[in-house]
């Protein structure tokens, strides 16, 4: 690769909205916070970032108020780690306050994660690079659904209404990755009626891609999910221990 064309090459930035309290987890602390396998939460997201390679920058976008940062060491994250006390009370908020204080050019890529997606790999998301660099759209983790779905009545919201056709139906995950220009206007649009970056980005008329992942991508949630995230981790860390000793 030419100098020339390395210097107009688009540059990979990740983004990942931490200004939430995460209601649901009934904790004393926000969320990203909680301890997991001796690290916050949020650690082991930006961790996994910070090793892809490709990735220029790895952005976390932090409440303006937020108090806990500074009461942990992420200096071994490296150098290209960089917090935005920018954050808002909403997803979209938080990414287009971020997009703002950027400095990207049209054509570089946004990959957003979020920050209780704990258990995601390096591999998970060079697949989602490889697949997505030459898109003309971009697109996002998923994983086709395997359970039965099945609608609650509006009245009691127990009681089932119907059998949703799962057919065709995936679960989206994060990254989602498209071009800054492209993120920056879906997300000016339609902030308000959308809950992920690809659903801002289908709301223009474009369709984006979905690219395979699997389970252990999943969204740290209820406090039970703890203990299912620190034995991924684990697990992982010991095959990676093992294929280094061999």
């Amino acid at each position: 690769m030419s100098a020339l064309t390395s210097l107009l090459s688009p540059r990979f930035i990740a983004i990942v909205p931490a200004a939430g309290c995460g209601n649901r987890m009934g904790a004393e602390r926000p969320k990203q916070y909680i301890e997991l396998n001796g690290k916050p939460l949020l650690w082991h997201a930006l961790h996994t970032l910070t090793r892809v390679t490709r990735i220029d920058t790895v952005c976390v976008v932090l409440a303006p108020d937020d108090t806990w940062w500074a009461k942990f060491d992420w200096l071994a994250l490296g150098p290209h780690l960089q917090p935005m006390f920018v954050g808002s009370d909403t997803r979209a908020a938080s990414v287009t306050n971020a997009l703002a204080e950027l400095q990207a050019s049209e054509d570089d890529w946004l990959l957003v994660h979020d920050a209780a997606r704990a258990c995601l790999s390096v591999a998970q998301v060079d697949a989602l690079i490889d697949t997505l660099r030459d898109d003309p759209v971009g697109g996002l983790l998923a994983v086709p659904v395997a359970d039965t779905l099945k609608r609650a009545d509006g009245e009691t919201a127990t009681l089932i209404d119907a059998t949703v056709p799962r057919d065709g139906l995936w679960q989206a995950q994060t990254p989602q990755m498209f071009r800054y220009g492209l993120l920056r206007r879906a997300l000016a649009l339609h902030h308000d009626k959308v809950t992920d970056e690809a659903g801002a980005v289908e709301a223009l008329g474009l369709r984006p891609r979905l690219v395979a992942a699997d389970i252990t991508n999943f969204k740290v949630t209820y406090p039970q999910d703890i203990a299912l995230a620190a034995q991924i981790l684990r697990a992982r860390a010991g095959n990676q221990a093992d294929e280094h000793n061999d």
